[in-house]
C-alpha cells in the first residue's frame, strides 16, 4: 500500500518532470521560431494589423469553435459507442487538459495518460478509458497516414525534396510500423501480452522493480489488455450511428485544424490554393508524430517555415508561423493549464 509520504514524493517528482517538460517546450519553441526567422524568413519580421482585424478574429473564433467542439465530440461519440456517456462539460474540460499534457510531454504520450486518468476519475473503467483514447488516436492516425503519401507524391512543393525522395522508404516504413502497432493493439491485443510480460521480467532481473510490483504489474497488464480487446470489439459492434459520428467528427476536427494556415494567409490577401495548404500541413503533422520534443516544439515551427516559405512572403513567415501555433496549440494549452489546476483543487477538496 502506498504511504502518504510516497504519494507526496511521487507528486513532487511528477511536478518536477512536468516543469522540466514545460521549460523544454518553451526553449524549443523559441529555437524553432528563431530558425524560421534566420533560415527561411531572411531575418525579416513585420507585424500586419490585418491579422487582428475584426473580420479575421471572428473567422478565427468560428473555426476555433469548430476545432474544439469536434475534438470533444469525437471522444464523446467514441465513449457513447463503448456504452459510456459523460456530460459535455466534462468532455470539454478533457479537451483542454489533453491539449496541455500532449504538448508538454514527448511524442504526445502524456495526453493519452492524462485522458485515461481523467476518465477514470469520472467513472470510466481503465480498460474502457484506454480503449476510448486509443481508438480516438487511431482514427486520426488513419486519416493522416493515409493522406500523407498522396500529398508527398502529388504536391509540386515536394518534388525533388529529400522528404519525398531520399526519405521516402523511411517514411513508408514508419507508416507501416505505426499503423501496424495500432492494428495489433486493436485487433490482436493478446499478441502484446507476451512482449509485455518479457519486458516486465527483464525489469525485474535488472532490479528496476520489486518482485511484488512485478507480480502486480503483470497481473494488471494482462487484465487490462484483455479488457481493452473486449472494449474495442464492443466499439465495432456498437450502434453504427455513434461509430459513424466518431469517425465524422475526427475528420471534421482534422479538417478544421489543417484549415488555419489558409485562413491566416487569406486574411493577409495571399492567393492560396487551399488543397496545397492542406497537404503541406498534413505532412507537417505526420512528421510531428515522430518528434521527440514536447508537443513537437521547435520541429513543428521549423517544418512549417520550410514548407510554406515559397507561399508566404519573408516578412510574414514568422508572423503566420507564430499565429498558427498560438491558435492551434498555445491557446488551448493555457486554457488546459487553468482547467487542470481547478480540477486538482477540486480533487483535493473532495479527498
Amino acid at each position: 500500500m502506498t504511504t502518504p509520504a510516497e504519494k507526496e514524493y511521487r507528486s513532487n517528482a511528477s511536478a518536477r518532470r512536468l516543469a522540466l517538460f514545460t521549460l523544454t517546450f518553451i526553449v524549443m519553441t523559441a529555437a524553432g521560431l528563431y530558425a524560421v526567422y534566420d533560415q527561411f524568413a531572411g531575418r525579416s519580421l513585420e507585424f500586419d494589423a490585418r491579422l487582428v482585424a475584426p473580420g479575421t478574429l471572428a473567422a478565427v473564433a468560428a473555426l476555433l469553435l469548430v476545432y474544439f467542439s469536434a475534438d470533444g465530440l469525437r471522444l464523446h461519440f467514441t465513449l457513447r459507442a463503448l456504452g459510456h456517456r459523460l456530460p459535455l462539460p466534462v468532455i470539454t474540460r478533457l479537451v483542454f487538459i489533453n491539449l496541455f499534457f500532449s504538448n508538454v510531454t514527448p511524442m504526445a504520450t502524456g495526453g493519452g495518460f492524462a485522458q485515461i486518468w481523467y476518465l477514470q476519475n469520472h467513472g470510466v473503467p481503465l480498460g474502457r478509458a484506454t480503449a476510448a483514447t486509443t481508438i480516438r488516436t487511431v482514427l486520426a492516425v488513419i486519416f493522416i497516414f493515409s493522406l500523407t503519401p498522396i500529398f508527398l507524391l502529388t504536391l509540386d512543393a515536394f518534388k525533388g525534396e529529400s522528404l519525398a525522395g531520399d526519405l521516402g522508404p523511411v517514411l513508408a516504413l514508419l507508416i507501416v510500423l505505426y499503423l501496424g502497432f495500432f492494428l495489433v493493439a486493436l485487433f490482436r491485443s493478446r499478441w502484446l501480452i507476451g512482449p509485455l510480460t518479457a519486458l516486465l521480467r527483464l525489469m525485474r532481473r535488472l532490479h528496476l522493480i520489486s518482485a511484488t510490483r512485478h507480480r502486480r504489474w503483470q497481473f494488471k497488464a494482462r487484465r487490462e489488455m484483455l479488457r481493452f480487446s473486449l472494449s474495442f470489439g464492443h466499439y465495432l459492434r456498437g450502434p453504427k450511428l455513434l461509430v459513424g459520428l466518431s469517425v465524422f467528427f475526427t475528420g471534421l476536427f482534422l479538417l478544421s485544424l489543417f484549415s488555419f494556415p489558409a485562413l491566416l494567409m487569406w486574411a493577409l490577401d495571399y492567393d492560396v490554393d487551399y488543397l496545397v495548404s492542406l497537404g503541406l500541413l498534413v505532412v507537417t503533422t505526420f512528421v510531428m508524430y515522430f518528434s521527440p520534443t514536447p508537443g513537437a516544439s521547435g520541429i513543428s515551427e521549423g517544418l512549417f517555415g520550410s514548407f510554406f516559405r515559397d507561399i508566404i512572403g519573408s516578412g510574414h513567415l514568422v508572423l503566420i508561423t507564430l499565429a498558427w501555433r498560438f491558435i492551434t496549440i498555445y491557446l488551448g494549452m493555457l486554457i488546459g493549464l487553468i482547467v487542470l489546476q481547478r480540477e486538482l483543487i477540486d480533487n483535493r477538496k473532495n479527498a
